[in-house]
């Protein structure tokens, strides 16, 4: 399964004109934006309905689900530098329900400090995806109970008995842990391939009863307490009978008691090729977003940019996908924005400090998932990070004034001793002058 950007468009800018006499997003002021949000909302600028469902949720822009990126030590990278929420990366319902490796990668429990599950890991979105309503519901209900029941009573929970009240969870009691997830997320955006021909991800847009069932079934499995939110894109294609189909199932997911649902304004059929459009999602928000809180996506790719598009299309804050691998800092500089003060980009001395912290935390929580035991198990978790660790560190040396040199030591690097090479070559001089 992916649902990463591969073979994507490189970063350009969204479909955003100006028409009927209002201006092109390009053309928006961002730093008024943010005025006009904290004179609105308040110093966090998010309408103030976003944190009275989440709580701590408190600035209007969050870290999207991201295939094999947005594992915990992402997320709390994101979350140091002013993420006021994360969701985790799609995990298929039939994986959860199997109780292997996805299952603890949904990242349920207290582990340790600053690892899955921790306090600095919330609020947090556990995003689902899957082909049966009734899988969907036994994994949302796993996922709210952080596993606490035999393998087997999950499994067992998939039946076609029409009383889905009957496999509801109760909320834990004084003794319990509290849920890891404050909302479940459920995916109908990713462009994934379909499975011996049934619907999930962004496949279920062609399909609206499908989509309607899942969000039904999930939302009759969890407890009130916790939200119910949804992933949608604007239509599987550019066709009117699928745009028809997209309404019916935005309409349907806040009838049935969604808190609400974030828009990629790119089509299932586009994937991740060609530019957004801004223009159709503010037409949808225009037809059908008033007085529900929506959030978009699409082209996100610097902090001005989360400004245009709210102001642009209507949606009540965005979510931030691609443009945040190896950018923590674009949630700083939204805070920034919204302070009055000027996005300021990372030293070298800070992105120094960040890789060295990510690289850490991200070998903590492999070290988690790794095989063997003392030094044979560190040597493998350090071998398993460091090789996972270049598809962000590729993107990390964007932001270096030698990009291309220090991309190709990241992709070279196997040890945490080559990543330290790196740092040691390229980010060392303004970190020893700034001490």
């Amino acid at each position: 399964m992916s649902c990463d950007g591969n073979n994507a468009t490189p970063p350009s800018p969204a479909i955003a004109p100006a028409s009927n006499g209002a201006p092109a997003a390009a053309d928006l002021d961002p730093r008024q934006i943010a005025e006009d949000l904290v004179t609105r909302h308040g110093g966090g600028g998010i309408n103030p309905r976003v944190t009275a469902l989440v709580p701590g949720f408190d600035a209007p822009f969050y870290q999207a689900g991201l295939a094999g990126y947005s594992d915990a030590a992402m997320r709390i990278i994101a979350r140091r530098h002013g993420c006021p929420f994360c969701v985790t990366e799609a995990l298929l319902d039939r994986t959860l329900l199997a109780g292997g490796r996805g299952f603890a990668k949904a990242d349920l429990g207290e582990i340790e400090d600053n690892i899955p599950g921790g306090d600095e890991d919330r609020p947090l979105a556990g995003q689902i995806m899957g082909s049966d309503p009734a899988e969907m519901a036994a994994a949302a209900i796993k996922m709210v109970e952080q596993g606490q029941r035999r393998p087997a009573e999950y499994r067992d929970l998939v039946t076609t008995d029409t009383d889905r009240h009957a496999r509801s969870v109760p909320m834990p009691n004084a003794q319990s842990p509290m849920p890891s997830f404050a909302t479940i997320d459920i995916n109908l955006a990713c462009p994934v391939k379909k499975i011996a021909k049934k619907a999930r991800g962004g496949h279920w847009l062609a399909a609206p009863e499908g989509a309607i069932a899942i969000l039904e079934a999930v939302r009759e499995a969890i407890p009130p307490e916790i939200q119910i939110t949804v992933k949608m894109r604007r239509s599987f294609d550019d066709t009117p009978e699928m745009a028809e189909n997209f309404d019916r199932i935005f309409d349907a997911a806040y009838d049935i008691g969604c808190a609400w649902v974030t828009v990629h304004a790119r089509t299932v059929q586009q994937k991740y090729l060609g530019p957004s459009r801004w223009d159709l999602l503010r037409d949808i928000i225009a037809r059908k977003g008033q007085g529900r809180i929506v959030f978009g996506s699409g082209d996100i790719w610097h902090a001005e940019d989360v400004f245009r598009m709210i102001a642009y299309t209507g949606v009540t804050g965005v979510s931030i996908a691609r443009g945040c691998i190896g950018n923590p800092w674009i949630f700083r500089q939204c805070r920034d924005m919204l302070a009055g003060r000027p996005p300021r980009q990372p030293t070298i001395a800070e992105q120094r400090a960040v890789l060295l912290e990510h690289f850490e935390l991200a070998m903590r929580v492999n070290h988690l998932f790794t095989r063997g035991i003392g030094e044979d198990k560190d040597e493998r978790a350090e071998r398993h990070t460091a090789r996972t660790m270049r598809k962000f560190g590729v993107r990390f040396a964007e932001h270096h004034p030698q990009t291309d040199a220090v991309r190709k030591r990241f992709i070279t690097a196997k040890t945490m001793d080559d990543w330290r090479g790196v740092l040691a070559d390229y980010y060392i001089a303004e970190s020893t002058n700034a001490e």
